[in-house]
């Protein structure tokens, strides 16, 4: 389980890159909600510490517990759906042993370490229909589970995260085109379809949401938050306004940022931190997935190099959207940003993705 390395391989740059990014979360979520801050940072200090635990302990030995890990999903998920609390009109959340846990978050990570494994036993027959079929089921079951808490958006995003791992692994370029030939005229003529009548395929709410987006005017009531996002971070113009300041026409001291401290923590950051705040954050994700991707490449083993591809998967889609979404750029989708948003299931979730990279970088490929 333990084994003797060589620490000049520990990815220090990740470790720090990783760190600053979550003080900056403790610091805008500490201007957002500031009874939550020391929650937070509490949080922060036990995600450094499980990242550390993690990089410490051997990859292949968790991954040789690969289907108790895809059982323990399940089972996770399905207490969301038979003892599950409810908040804001959806179940995603479970108490455990006086732990307020969020599954889905953890789903992401749980689902990358299963097919890591599960990729590299039968790489060599991924491209059989047989094979193929086993995995749609795996995959789809998790996904199943997740949406219908409803959690659409984590849904989408742990699919994403799916489609980057199977292609790395090795899934024929004849059948993503195949698939790909398919999907995008489904997609198309599924977009005119919901744009006619998108209440045939949709829940209500998330009907609102997509033509909120696209005409904010006509469904003012559902596109005010990210009106609103976009107002905060177009304030803060280049260097912002200060962290917890009393500007009186602050969006956000005026109560007007729905979620502040969580989906859109980013308005906060376009708000008190200005363009060069916002930057920083994003040029930190982006280094963060560029470091995940540099240890993929020299992992010693597909399994390895699959962790790696997909923590990078799981911090730059979720990053991606969740700025997307306070920009004003996608619908309203109600996903954390990676490392800032207030939660410790995210938190714990994407430092425990960050300690099993930094363990695949401590046993490097050997030439």
């Amino acid at each position: 389980m333990l084994k003797k390395y060589n620490f000049r391989n520990y990815n220090y740059k990740l470790v720090i890159c990783s760190i600053i990014l979550a003080v900056i979360g403790v610091l805008l979520v500490g201007s957002a909600a500031p009874d939550l801050q020391k929650k937070q940072m509490l949080g922060l200090l036990a995600g450094i510490f499980l990242m550390i635990f993690i990089s410490l302990i051997d990859y292949n030995f968790v991954l040789n517990f690969y289907w108790i890990i895809y059982i323990c999903n399940i089972i996770l998920l399905l207490m969301v759906r038979l003892l599950g609390e409810s908040a804001g009109g959806a179940t995603r959340w479970v108490s455990i042993m006086g732990i307020r846990l969020q599954p889905s978050e953890l789903a992401k990570l749980l689902i990358i370490l299963f097919f890591a494994k599960f990729f590299m036993l039968y790489y060599e027959n991924l491209n059989t229909i047989k094979m193929l079929f086993i995995t749609a089921v795996l995959i789809i079951i998790p996904l199943i589970l997740i949406k219908i808490q409803p959690d659409l958006s984590t849904t989408i995003v742990a699919a994403l995260i799916f489609c980057v791992l199977i292609f790395c692994a090795g899934l024929s370029y004849k059948i993503i085109g195949g698939v790909l030939a398919v999907v995008v005229p489904a997609a198309i003529i599924f977009i005119t379809l919901l744009l006619k009548n998108g209440k045939m395929f949709l829940s209500d709410y998330q009907y609102k949401r997509i033509m909120a987006w696209l005409n904010p005017s006509e469904y003012a009531d559902a596109a005010y938050q990210q009106i609103n996002s976009i107002t905060a971070i177009g304030s803060g113009q280049l260097y912002g306004k200060g962290l917890n300041n009393n500007v009186i026409s602050s969006v956000k001291n005026g109560n007007f940022i729905s979620e502040a401290q969580t989906d859109f923590i980013f308005a906060v950051a376009g708000e008190e931190l200005g363009f060069l705040g916002c930057l920083l954050i994003i040029v930190l994700l982006i280094s963060v997935i560029i470091l995940c991707l540099l240890t993929a490449k020299k992992a010693q083993d597909l399994a390895g190099k699959l962790i790696c591809c997909g923590v990078a998967a799981y911090i730059g889609f979720q990053g991606f959207i969740n700025i997307c979404v306070a920009t004003g750029l996608m619908p309203n989708t109600g996903l954390p940003l990676p490392f800032i948003s207030y939660g410790l299931s995210s938190l714990f979730t994407v430092f425990m993705g960050i300690g099993f990279v930094l363990n695949v970088g401590l046993q490097p490929r050997k030439y």
